[in-house]
C-alpha cells in the first residue's frame, strides 16, 4: 500500500518573508509541522525542494506542500498465519519471515506483525506500546527474518524492556556479508546516529552524539567471495549489524542501503532471486519477566539464505 497524501498548492501571501511562517499563515499548518515535512522532502517553491526554513520567500511564490495521511491511531485484528516458537500468558515468541513489517507506520498500514499478533493473541497485548504498537518491546527490519518476543501483559513488557536496556539479553544473528573477514573473529565499536547526509540512513558517528553499539563477530564458515557469520549484539541499536559489518568493509549480501553485492556474486544473487539483506536473527535469550525462569530460543536459517549458502560453497 502506497502513501497516501493531501497536496496543499498555494501561493506565498503578500507579506512574504521567512519561508515556514509565510506557508504557515498560507496553509493553516503549524510552523513546526512545516519544517517537519521539509524535513521529509515534502515541500516545494516553484517546483523544487524547500528545505531551508529561514529562507526570505517572494510573494506569489507558488508553493506545493504533500501532507501524508494520518496513521490509525489503532491497529487492527487481521488473519495472517504466524510461526509461533512459544507462547503462555505473559509473552509470545514468533519467528519472523522476512518482508513481514513489525508495526504499522506510513506506508504499511496493514498487513504486518502486530495485525496478526492482535488476531492471534484476541487483542490481549501489552499497552506499554500505545495502541498502534501493543506489545512491542523491540523490532528488526522488515526484510531481517528471525526471532522476536513480544510483550502480552504490561508486566512482561516492563520486565523485557529493563532487559533490553541494561543489555542482558542474548540475541545472536546469522549473517552472510562480502569478502573474508581479518580477523576471522573480532568486536566493532562505534557509536550509530543519524547519517549527516541521508537521515533515511543510519552511520557511524562521533562519541556524544548518537547512540553506543558493541557487535561481537565469529566465522562460521568461508564462502566464495563471501563469509557466514554470527554476530552476537552487547546493544540493539537500529541497523547495527549491517551498519557495523559495513563500517569494517563486509556489508551483508544484498543489502540496499548499506553495502553493494561483488560483481562476482551478483549472478547468483540474481538467480536465487534473494533480494533482501542475508540477516537472520537466530537466537534469543533471557530471563522470563514474571517466572524468572533462563529461557533460550533458536531458529533455523530460513530456506532463501540457505539456498545462498549453498551455492557459494567452495
Amino acid at each position: 500500500m502506497g502513501v497516501m497524501e493531501n497536496i496543499i498548492e498555494g501561493t506565498i501571501g503578500e507579506a512574504g518573508g521567512r519561508l515556514d511562517k509565510a506557508l504557515a499563515e498560507a496553509s493553516g499548518l503549524s510552523r513546526e509541522r512545516i519544517k517537519a515535512l521539509m524535513g521529509e522532502g515534502r515541500v516545494t517553491l516553484s517546483g523544487k525542494p524547500a528545505a531551508q526554513a529561514s529562507l526570505k520567500v517572494e510573494p506569489g511564490t507558488p508553493f506545493a506542500i504533500a501532507v501524508p495521511a494520518a496513521i490509525p491511531a489503532e491497529a487492527i485484528a487481521q488473519d495472517i498465519p504466524l510461526n509461533v516458537v512459544f507462547e503462555d500468558e505473559y509473552l509470545i515468541i514468533v519467528d519472523k519471515p522476512s518482508g513481514l513489517v513489525v508495526h504499522p507506520a506510513a506506508g504499511n498500514l496493514d498487513g504486518t506483525l502486530v495485525n496478526a499478533l492482535l488476531h492471534h493473541c484476541r487483542g490481549q497485548l501489552s499497552g506499554i506500546g500505545g495502541v498502534a504498537r501493543p506489545g512491542i518491546v523491540h523490532r528488526i527490519d522488515k526484510d531481517t527474518s528471525g526471532l522476536l518476543v513480544v510483550a502480552k501483559t504490561d508486566r512482561a513488557h516492563e520486565g523485557l524492556a529493563v532487559q533490553f536496556a541494561d543489555h542482558s539479553i542474548e540475541r545472536a544473528y546469522r549473517a552472510i556479508v562480502a569478502g573474508k573477514p581479518i580477523p576471522v573473529s573480532g568486536t566493532v565499536t562505534g557509536s550509530i546516529g543519524r547519517s549527516n547526509t541521508n537521515r533515511k540512513k543510519m552511520a557511524l558517528v562521533e562519541e556524544g552524539r548518537g547512540k553506543h553499539a558493541v557487535t561481537h563477530y565469529r566465522t562460521i564458515e568461508a564462502l566464495k567471495g563471501a563469509t557466514l557469520v554470527e554476530c552476537r549484539l552487547e546493544t540493539g541499536r537500529t541497523h547495527q549489524v549491517r551498519v557495523h559489518m559495513s563500517s569494517i568493509g563486509h556489508s551483508l549480501l544484498g543489502d540496499p542501503v548499506y553495502g553493494r553485492t561483488p560483481p562476482a556474486i551478483r549472478p547468483v544473487v540474481q538467480r536465487l532471486g534473494f533480494h533482501r539483506q542475508a540477516l537472520h536473527a537466530a537466537e534469543l535469550g533471557f530471563v522470563h519477566p514474571v517466572t524468572g525462569e533462563t529461557v533460550r530460543f533458536s531458529s533455523p536459517l530460513p530456506d532463501d539464505m540457505r539456498a545462498l549458502i549453498d551455492e557459494l560453497r567452495q
